[in-house]
């Protein structure tokens, strides 16, 4: 099972059951000038060290980072998707970052129009296709300092990929689907984790399965322009996703190996439903809008 993220055991706040590929698709998504560009990518890296790319890096950018990457993509993204790809359950990420995105259990997809096109033979009409380039991005992610002063260092390892919009609205599914399966999902997480006794085998349990039972209020760390639906969709995706981290921390109060198969049995799929509707609720494509 993913942990949201490495931040989690250091910021106890909202921020921190963001995952990275999250963040900086819906943040690629809302910025549409340069004017945005800083500020977007300061909420993206949050806490973080400056998050450097490598591997394929987009060409026009003045440094290989994500600052300069929201700088030079404002305006240009055209499709894109935060992906969770899970254990045996790849999620239709393509295969030239599959290894990556497998290790990190995340990353983000993107397609921008071309900053600069090839000349062609005869001048393009009004109604030429607009030339696109499409990529894949996967977050290493390094943890260095001590418990009481942690930090992070994050770099996107980027790829060029084939179109990925049809495969990848296909394995994630719609934000109805997304909805209907939360709200099966919240059911079936929080009443495994009372039947098993988890408060009795950590301490802190009881008081985070409470604060989970209410919405999750990550308003602040989303852009302004995401809609009420995605936001809310999105939302109980990360509570649902933090009650499942913490049913699969370790096997705890479960007395014997069945039961310890149970618990993993019952929140296997609930697992798999709180990625698909993050990924939904990150998911842009040119025929959702």
């Amino acid at each position: 099972m993913t942990s949201l993220s490495p931040r989690s055991s250091a910021r106890p706040d909202p921020g921190a059951i963001v995952p990275r590929s999250a963040s900086l698709a819906l943040w690629l998504w809302a910025v549409s000038s340069t004017e945005e560009a800083a500020a977007a990518a300061r909420t993206v890296v949050d806490d973080d060290e400056p998050h450097q790319l490598a591997g394929d890096v987009p060409a026009g950018l003045d440094t290989p980072t994500v600052g300069s990457l929201f700088t030079a993509w404002a305006g240009r993204v055209r499709s894109v998707a935060a992906v969770f790809p899970g254990p045996g359950d790849a999620m239709g990420v393509p295969a030239p970052v599959s290894a990556r995105a497998v290790d990190a259990e995340e990353c983000v997809l993107v397609t921008v129009a071309a900053d600069a096109a090839p000349a062609p033979l005869v001048p393009a009409g009004p109604d030429a296709p607009e030339v696109l380039e499409h990529w894949a991005f996967a977050p290493e992610v390094e943890r260095f300092g001590s418990d009481l002063e942690p930090g992070h260092l994050v770099t996107w390892h980027g790829v060029r990929v084939d179109p990925w919009e049809l495969r990848t609205v296909g394995a994630v599914g719609t934000l109805d689907d997304a909805q209907r399966q939360l709200r099966l999902g919240l059911r079936e997480a929080t009443e495994a984790l009372m039947e098993l006794d988890v408060s009795r085998w950590r301490e802190d349990a009881a008081g985070i399965i409470a604060s989970l039972r209410e919405p999750v209020d990550l308003r602040s760390v989303l852009p302004r322009g995401v809609d009420a639906r995605r936001a809310e969709v999105f939302q109980s995706a990360a509570r649902l996703r933090a009650i499942v981290d913490l049913a699969t921390m370790d096997d705890g109060g479960a007395v014997n190996l069945w039961q310890a198969d149970q618990r993993s049995t019952a929140l296997r799929e609930v697992d798999r439903a709180a990625r698909r509707a993050m990924s939904a609720a990150t998911l842009h494509v040119p025929a959702d809008d």
